[in-house]
């Protein structure tokens, strides 16, 4: 059997092979073009070689650094176009020209264990001697030049750099001291109390001081409290008695109230209340209480000069009744309390100063913390500072010491080019072969190109992916001479075709079930051999005893049922819905087979899919359907319209029609999807025009074989139209 790839590249050169050959042809006559050329001139090849220098006398590290540097110098670089431009102005030959002859190989890195290689080989090739060592020589002095520019460019680059940057790191480092004297200022007396220890020692020496203040103040209270036992009086009263008492108007006034009262007692046995000396004694006593009051008034008011007393000056008679004796108690108490508020201001002052030096003392470490980090910040600028100044007089001093990286180790040399004498048969032969391998690839891409199924099995192992029944393969069948719009049909019964039918048929029935009974046959395309599978399984049907109808549904396209030997109606294009509505006009029985009848198509008309969805094909289905064991429709391919779809709800089953090098993968993979997504009842695929080899009981010399139309076998690619 043959390969599927063979089969699908032969197919290709049968349709493309004029193509094949004309690239065959275009190859051969290039490489003939080759072979007849006359010998070039001798070239001649000026080689040299540059190595890596360094210079004697190194006293900086930035001179080693740009030395080691301008060792790495690429390709690209020693080569670059402005080179090429200089040297060749120089020679007054052209850039491209020395682009293209030149060569320049950089020194490979050496495996472990092996010696190290420096040196960088450069070749050039030109027809002439003189002209060639030039080039070499001016090249390998641009390359020296270059170096030596490069490295000084660095370092000029290194020493702008640093004096750019060298005021902006100065300015940090000041301000960063600057930081630092402030906070010192500011917090270094409080760090520094509390590392040497008199921060402690103020807040212990606080601590005592109120210890002390409260031992003073528990003694004035024991004093106060003994005053207030002997008086009977608290300290506020105390006061107030004693003010009143050592008033001398208060005195005064006190004695003479004294005086009146003596006097009404003893002239209150002799005289009635109404004598005018009683009334007088009384206004007098009554005047002189008076004053005592307003006097107390004033005494416990201050007068404006001192500090008022408690406003109570009831009773103050017996307020300002005290003895010496009793005063020097109650002026002891005050001072005593006076003593008291004093020693609570000291001690409240001591508190408030032990609770500020604690709080200056859990500070510190904070401070000593920011101090350290100002500190680094200080020395990190300071370092940054150093290094930079460091770093700059060392590139000064490379100043003296930066030179080229590359000297030359080799003067450039020429070597005669050999050539080996062009042998024009063996030109030819590789031609000839590059243009077979050319022209058979150029006929194998343009075969893929298609995009069409080329073989069976590429069909069927699209359907395996697509999970999808395969019903039959149906070969290619011969044809002699038939008109173009006639497609092969078994008449014969013994014909040796009519079993691979036969077959599709007992598969439809195996899949279908018993109830099918109308069939679709669809195709997505043109010439897939949808007409001729559908006649010829009909013709199977009918061998098989079955009553079976074929309809062309396809209302675009003219009939074919000529091919059965039935003669359709001329008249149906006018009125192809009368034509429909009678059953007697329509259905035509097919002479040469017996149980097969054919309802031809009315078309080409306009409008066929309001003719499909008509009342009259409604009713037309639904006899037939009654009438018949089996009924074909014959349909117009699904990618030309959607006639199929429109008829397939009268149907029972879908079966698709695929045909080797005409039926597109992906139109196939598209309407398998959409009518399985659909439920629309696809059954499966049957292939049509299969390479199959069909033993046949008479020998027949065919001048054309289809499956669809009279086409030529799959292996010779022929075409023929008659198919549909």
């Amino acid at each position: 059997m043959t390969p599927p790839i063979v089969k699908r590249y032969l197919i290709a050169f049968e349709k493309y092979k004029w193509i094949g050959l004309a690239s065959f042809a275009l190859i051969v006559a290039g490489s003939t073009v080759v072979a007849i050329q006359p010998e070039p001139p001798t070239n001649y090849v000026a080689d040299g070689a540059l190595t890596y220098t360094r210079p004697p006398v190194s006293f900086s590290a930035t001179g080693n650094e740009i030395q080691q540097q301008g060792q790495e110098l690429s390709e690209g670089a020693l080569l670059s176009d402005q080179i090429i431009e200089t040297v060749a102005t120089k020679l007054n030959i052209k850039p491209k020209t020395i682009g293209t002859n030149v060569a320049l190989k950089l020194p490979e890195k050496a495996k472990p264990g092996e010696p190290v290689s420096t040196l960088i080989e450069l070749k050039y090739k030109d027809t002439d001697v003189k002209r060639a060592k030039e080039v070499v020589q001016e090249l390998m002095q641009a390359m020296i030049k270059l170096s030596g520019e490069i490295n000084t460019g660095r370092l000029t680059a290194i020493i702008k750099k640093i004096n750019e940057r060298v005021p902006q790191v100065r300015l940090e480092l000041q301000t960063a001291e600057k930081k630092l004297e402030q906070y010192d200022r500011r917090e270094r007396p409080a760090i520094l109390s509390a590392e040497n220890g008199s921060l402690l020692a103020a807040i212990t020496a606080s601590q005592n001081q109120q210890r002390q203040i409260q031992l003073n103040i528990a003694g004035v209270d024991a004093q106060l409290r003994s005053l207030q036992a002997k008086l009977g009086l608290d300290v506020d009263r105390a006061y107030v008695s004693s003010a009143l008492s050592a008033d001398p108007i208060l005195t005064q006034l006190r004695s003479q109230l004294y005086q009146a009262e003596s006097q009404i007692a003893l002239l209150r046995q002799d005289l009635r209340p109404e004598h005018p000396t009683m009334i007088q004694l009384q206004r007098q006593k009554q005047a002189t209480e008076e004053l005592i009051q307003q006097r107390a008034a004033e005494v416990v008011g201050g007068g404006g000069t001192a500090a008022p007393l408690a406003r109570d000056v009831s009773g103050i008679r017996a307020q300002s009744n005290l003895d010496p004796a009793r005063q020097g108690l109650a002026n002891q108490m005050v001072t005593l309390q006076t003593q008291r508020e004093t020693l609570q201001q000291q001690l409240a002052q001591q508190i408030r100063e032990e609770s500020r030096l604690r709080q200056e003392y859990s500070l510190i470490p904070n401070k000593q913390l920011e101090r350290s980090r100002l500190e680094q910040e200080v020395a990190l600028k300071k370092a940054v500072y150093d290094q930079m100044q460091a770093k700059l007089t060392d590139s000064r001093t490379a100043e003296a010491e930066t030179v080229s990286s590359l000297t030359v180790a080799r003067p450039p040399s020429i070597i005669p080019e050999l050539k080996k004498p062009k042998s024009v048969p063996a030109t030819l032969a590789i031609g000839s072969f590059l243009g077979f391998l050319v022209g058979g690839g150029v006929i194998f891409l343009l075969g893929s190109l298609e995009g069409t199924f080329k073989t069976k099995e590429d069909i069927r192992e699209s359907l395996k992916q697509k999970e999808v029944a395969l019903l039959g393969e149906l070969p290619l069948m011969p044809v002699d001479d038939l008109p173009p719009d006639i497609v092969p049909v078994l008449f014969s019964p013994d014909s040796p075709y009519l079993e691979f039918y036969e077959k599709f048929r007992s598969n439809l029935r195996r899949f279908g079930g018993k109830n099918l009974k109308v069939l679709l046959i669809a195709s997505t395309g043109s010439q897939e051999g949808k007409t001729v599978s559908a006649y010829n399984l009909g013709i199977a049907s009918a061998r098989a005893g079955k009553r079976t109808l074929i309809i062309e549904t396809d209302l675009r396209s003219p009939s074919r049922a000529a091919s059965l030997k039935v003669t359709p109606d001329p008249d149906a294009t006018i009125e192809p819905l009368r034509y429909y509505a009678s059953l007697s006009d329509c259905i035509r029985l097919v002479p040469d087979v017996e149980n097969l009848y054919i309802i031809p198509s009315p078309g080409p008309v306009r409008q066929s899919a309001a003719v499909i969805e008509s009342s009259e094909i409604r009713r037309l289905m639904e006899d037939v359907r009654e009438r018949f064991d089996l009924v074909i429709l014959d349909t117009h391919p699904l990618s030309h319209s959607n006639d199929p779809l429109l008829i397939q709800p009268y149907s029972d089953g879908i079966v698709l029609v695929a045909r080797p090098n005409y039926t597109q993968e992906n139109m196939l993979s598209e309407a398998i999807d959409q009518l399985m997504e659909a439920e629309l009842g696809l059954l499966g695929v049957i292939i049509n025009g299969a390479d199959i080899e069909v033993t046949a009981p008479r020998v027949v010399e065919p001048k054309a074989s289809s499956s669809e139309g009279g086409e030529n076998s799959e292996v010779a690619a022929g075409v023929n139209n008659n198919y549909n």
